[in-house]
């Protein structure tokens, strides 16, 4: 959610921070702002130059002289949380005196009563937004001296925050950072801040994550590091691995439909050098798996349904008791975990909200902690025990495709290799069989084409139930979730056998149905549905691995995915309903890589 850029360096700022915001568009965002700090500016305006719109990057872009030759600058992308989108609630904010520009992310939690005594002290605020707040609270306390009136305003502060603040007295940019991701890249003779690397690799490689309660203060060529307390913080400088052109289209008309293509290398590097000569699986895991009890995994969203297909084959294949919990109700409950417990936290940012305060809310009562995350250096990855990267690469498009493929994928080597540790006997043809995933993926992918004929058939309709049973019931739910999220159909995924306590009252003519009936124990059962859906006049779509004609006389919408073990075909299973999804976006002209209301990252509650 939302994208903050700032700069100061020795180019001229405004093309570094609209290719920021540009960069980090994939977030989700309803407006945007700039802030400059230059001379050369009208006077009316002072020192600080700004500029905001209602709508996309691209406006903002036209509305900023040519002649801007400023060094130094914030911008912002606003996903709107308090206030409906505006140029008003647009950032960068400023106090009554229009000194101080502050640009946020996060949720001020505390900003009525603190806007409260500010307005009784005499401030006028202009907006509706609780990030307003912060800029009058640095103004109360500014003498001077910007970083020590940031300090002093952010003790009072409650909330989540990502914050870059700028005055125009003072030649710097003041950073800080609680639960909201900020990642510093280091350049030659200038420096550039970011809720996201993908902003900063276009000029550096060299990069520090902050941590919560740091803040970092940028000056002319150089910049410092020191906790709220005013102490010096030492800091390791990490490389980004990934390279620029990653995060291009690469001649493909969405991110999204990239991403889907590029599975079967991610899904290989997920696998890269964790599958030993002697079929046994290698995960560098610092933890005493034979002292473990319990698992419990807690996610958001479309990792959440990546937990329920780790929950089937962690118990089938290691033998052990495992829960599954929404992230953020796990928080609130007063959950029974302890010494004992394996708490296994799955986030492709590796920055979600409620996934970090479960985290916490876990290591706090003594649990062990794992996490499956994507992205290096993220808050998840330093905070777990111990952590699986998936090594899929940026995902860039909102909708997950990549990163869940290679989620499950490595929930299927984590299940064998706690197995291993158990003692349980293991499959080495199902290991076998797991080295051969990515060519498998690859041949779904060349039923596109055919999906696409399908997806013509369905694009307008209004809803669309998804079935499934057993390992492949979460993959009902992630194929329904796919298609609400990019084409605005409702869709909802179900156990198969659950439709007739409810769901088959919806069916008629104009409901699609889609039955994921690769062949396994309860194939029969699954036909049986069919002829239930079918016996209603509703019309059938059938994901199989073998088309015979007890599948050809119900439908004649069919994909035919490969043949594969039962614990791989989730993975084989979703790859036609993300091109399904995708088709039918693409089909009603949605511009699949931005849907409406949705953001990437969910860094707020």
């Amino acid at each position: 959610m939302c994208g903050i850029i700032a700069y100061f360096g020795n180019r001229k700022a405004v093309p570094v921070l609209i290719d920021g915001l540009k960069k980090l568009e994939y977030r989700g965002y309803d407006s945007a702002g700039i802030c400059l700090l230059n001379e050369g500016v009208p006077a009316e305006q002072g020192l600080l130059y700004v500029a905001k719109v209602k709508g996309r990057v691209s406006e903002l872009e036209k509305i900023i002289p040519s002649s801007e030759v400023s060094k130094i600058g914030i911008a912002h992308t606003r996903w709107a949380t308090h206030g409906e989108p505006s140029e008003v609630n647009a950032h960068p904010h400023f106090d009554c005196k229009k000194e101080i520009a502050v640009v946020h992310n996060g949720i001020i939690e505390n900003y009525g009563a603190l806007k409260e005594i500010l307005e009784n002290e005499g401030h006028k605020f202009a907006s509706k937004t609780d990030s307003e707040v912060v800029s009058h609270l640095i103004e109360k306390f500014y003498q001077g001296n910007l970083e020590e009136a940031v300090v002093k305003a952010l003790k009072l502060v409650e909330g989540t925050f990502g914050l870059a603040i700028m005055c125009k007295g003072e030649k710097k940019i003041v950073v800080a950072r609680r639960g909201s991701p900020i990642v510093l890249g280091i350049g030659e003779n200038e420096n550039i801040i970011a809720s996201d690397a993908v902003a900063v690799l276009p000029y550096t490689k060299k990069v520090i994550y902050l941590k919560d309660n740091e803040m970092v203060v940028l000056t002319e060529n150089n910049y410092s590091i020191k906790n709220f307390n005013g102490q010096e913080v030492e800091k390791i400088i990490d490389e980004i691995k990934w390279s620029a052109s990653e995060i291009e289209k690469k001649g493909y008309k969405h991110f999204m439909l990239k991403e889907i293509f590029e599975q079967p290398n991610a899904i290989e590097n997920t696998l890269r050098g964790r599958i030993d000569n002697d079929s046994k699986i290698k995960l560098t895991v610092d933890i005493d798996l034979k002292s473990i009890k319990r698992v419990i995994i807690v996610a958001c969203g479309t990792s959440w349904h990546s937990a329920l297909i780790g929950k089937y084959l962690i118990e089938k294949i290691a033998k052990i008791s495992v829960e599954v919990d929404y992230a953020s109700e796990f928080r609130y409950r007063n959950p029974i975990i302890g010494a004992g417990d394996l708490l296994m936290v799955i986030s492709q940012s590796g920055e979600t909200a409620d996934v970090l305060a479960a985290l916490r809310e876990g290591k706090n009562k003594g649990a062990k902690t794992l996490g499956i995350i994507n992205v290096v250096g993220s808050t998840v990855a330093r905070e777990v025990d111990s952590g699986i990267y998936l090594h899929a690469g940026p995902e860039i498009g909102v909708a997950s495709t990549k990163a869940f493929s290679c989620q499950v994928t490595a929930l299927l080597l984590f299940a064998i290799f706690f197995a291993q540790h158990k003692g349980e006997k293991v499959d080495k043809e199902l290991i076998s069989e797991i080295a051969f995933l990515p060519g498998k993926v690859d041949e779904v992918l060349h039923e596109s084409d055919k999906i696409l004929e399908i997806a013509k058939k369905f694009k307008d309709a209004q809803d669309f139930i998804y079935l499934g049973r057993g390992i492949n019931f979460p993959v009902a739910l992630e194929g329904a979730l796919k298609l609400k999220e990019i084409s605005y159909i409702h869709a909802e995924g179900y156990p198969a056998a659950e439709m007739k306590h409810g769901p088959i009252a919806l069916i008629d003519e104009k409901m699609p149905v889609l039955f994921l009936a690769t062949k396994d124990n309860t194939y029969s059962k699954i036909l049986s549905n069919m002829e239930e859906v079918r016996a209603r006049g509703g019309q059938v779509i059938a994901v199989v691995n073998e088309a015979g004609n007890d599948i050809n006389n119900l439908t004649k919408n069919v994909i035919v995915v490969p043949k594969c073990r039962e614990e791989i075909t989730p993975i084989i299973n979703t790859i036609p309903l993300q091109l399904l999804a995708y088709h039918i976006a693409n089909l009603k002209g949605i511009d699949v890589d931005k849907p409406k209301n949705l953001a990437k990252s969910v860094t707020v509650e």
